[in-house]
């Protein structure tokens, strides 16, 4: 079995990361806050989120070249979600995974 490059395997655990942290963030400390946390541009943005981390590490994870795509899409998403975190406050963690992710993942894209 091949193993995958350091870069792509970074890429996976970033994803994998940020894809952790959104989605307990949101079941747990957005919810737990109610307010603007839970309003449903953030919430759907931080699922969003979730997902196409869990997608594209899947994508790295399977070998086929769309990961490209799918790493450019969840950069985008990423930093979006990581601007609404910063805005709404008391999220470091979610905000610091969504970056370290968008910015792995420009990476991969490119």
């Amino acid at each position: 079995m091949p193993h995958l490059s350091p870069e792509i395997q970074s890429c996976v655990d970033e994803c994998l990361r940020c894809h952790s942290a959104c989605l307990s963030t949101a079941m747990n400390h957005c919810l737990e806050m109610g307010d603007e946390h839970v309003e449903k541009d953030h919430f759907t943005l931080m699922m969003a989120c979730a997902e196409i981390c869990r997608t594209a590490a899947h994508f790295m994870l399977i070998g086929t070249p769309h990961h490209r795509h799918i790493c450019a899409e969840c950069a985008e998403i990423c930093a979006e979600c990581a601007q609404d975190c910063e805005r709404i406050g008391d999220m470091e963690e979610c905000v610091n995974a969504c970056r370290r992710c968008a910015e792995s993942c420009r990476r991969m894209a490119a």
